[in-house]
């Protein structure tokens, strides 16, 4: 039956637009904050930008989840694009205009877009049975790949020999919008819908029709559902913060080029998604539970080591190490979560994880941002670490029944 389901050629396509997003992304990433400064003034806020690209985005997941499972994954993320797309041109105009309430609208947009493309990886899970769930869901994020190339080769010469001012950053943010077009182009393709393909193979495999949708009180109490969030909102929180407030380290703290942020966050995202193939294959092999806090501690030693690092390239090696880390927590607890759902429920249960998580995140880039300004890198350093590390400890207890429920 799965011949018919195009399933190959809607992996491709989904890793294709994923790679036009990680590539509108890494701008996201590098400037927010300095977006945010350089436009309003407001130094001590810092960590307000991405908490509010952040915040949009939790509060947009667990609706964006339900739509899906109603509608369908591709009318949902095609929609996405399109407002992410607006988001960057109207953030675009507020740097051109040092408009604030232009520059946070923009945000708000931006941040909507990145709830429903962070549920791509929804569409990835339905297309593979839960004993090849985590390799086919690594085989979409591996278009991530080409994004983390592809975002610091077009923007980083945007910002070549240019002075840190919010002038500078029109052009790319115009650059973003046009990109966030093309991804949306590109998932209008995918035929049919994954969640079509998810109730197929689910009526093949287990020789029956779909079941009623639970709600999701029930859906949390299934086995193994509350440690995969507990860890992926540990790990999505720890590793927003420090990806979104590191650029300002750069520039700010130890006064290098605005443009070697790139290569930075460049790096970060290659550690996300480069060895995804092999920590897809890694984590269906060994189960669920031993990756949870596996990624969690590899997060930790990449955060602390930030208390004695300066220089670009070590900087570029840590944060390439937090994406790793982020990479084995987070594609292990996507994979649980989807193992525990039906087609008619995974759409919800990833967007209430999105939603936990994106709050956490946010919450965790403002107090971030402030104890940077007031305390320095040392304090976000000593924090995101002890985030990090203390779910992992808590999850190492429950690696029997984690590993059970998978």
């Amino acid at each position: 039956m799965t011949e018919n389901l195009h399933i190959q050629r809607n992996t491709t396509l989904l890793a294709a637009v994923l790679a036009v997003y990680i590539a509108v992304l890494s701008l996201a990433a590098a400037v927010l904050s300095l977006t945010f400064v350089l436009v309003t003034g407001f130094r001590s806020l810092l960590g307000l930008g991405p908490a509010i690209y952040l915040a949009a985005a939790a509060l947009s997941a667990l609706p964006a989840g339900r739509a899906m499972d109603r509608f369908g994954r591709v009318p949902v993320i095609a929609t996405g694009f399109l407002l992410g797309s607006a988001g960057c041109v109207v953030t675009a105009a507020g740097t051109k205009w040092d408009s604030g309430i232009a520059v946070v609208a923009g945000f708000l947009l931006v941040g909507v877009s990145g709830a429903v493309t962070l549920l791509i990886r929804t569409a990835a899970g339905d297309m593979y049975p839960a004993e090849r769930r985590a390799r086919g869901i690594s085989l979409v994020l591996f278009g991530s790949v080409f994004g983390a190339i592809f975002g610091p080769a077009v923007f980083g010469p945007l910002f070549s020999d240019k002075d840190v001012a919010a002038s500078t950053l029109t052009v790319p943010w115009l650059a973003a919008a046009g990109m966030s077009l093309i991804a949306c182009a590109l998932v209008l393709t995918v035929r049919p819908d994954t969640k079509v393909i998810a109730e197929r193979i689910s009526a093949r495999d287990e020789n029956q029709t779909p079941v009623r949708a639970a709600p999701l009180s029930e859906i949390v109490r299934r086995p193994g559902v509350l440690p995969a969030m507990l860890a992926a909102i540990a790990s999505f929180g720890v590793m927003v913060s420090v990806m979104n407030l590191t650029g300002y380290v750069v520039v700010d703290h130890h006064h290098h080029a605005q443009g070697s942020v790139f290569p930075i966050i460049g790096a970060h995202v290659l550690g996300m998604y480069a060895l995804v193939l092999v920590i897809g294959r890694l984590i269906d092999r060994i189960g669920r539970g031993p990756a949870l806090g596996g990624g969690l501690f590899v997060m930790a030693v990449s955060c602390i080591a930030l208390m004695w690092v300066a220089s670009v390239p070590l900087t570029a090696l840590l944060l390439f190490g937090l994406g790793v880390g982020w990479n084995l927590s987070f594609v292990s607890a996507t994979a649980q979560l989807a193992d525990a759902t039906s087609a008619a429920e995974r759409g919800k249960l990833l967007g209430l994880n999105d939603l936990l998580a994106g709050l956490t995140g946010a919450g965790l880039a403002l107090a971030g941002g402030v104890a940077l300004d007031v305390l320095g890198v040392t304090a976000l350093a000593i924090g995101a670490t002890v985030l990090a590390v203390a779910p992992a400890i808590f999850l190492a207890r429950l690696r029997p029944a984690a590993r059970t429920a998978a």
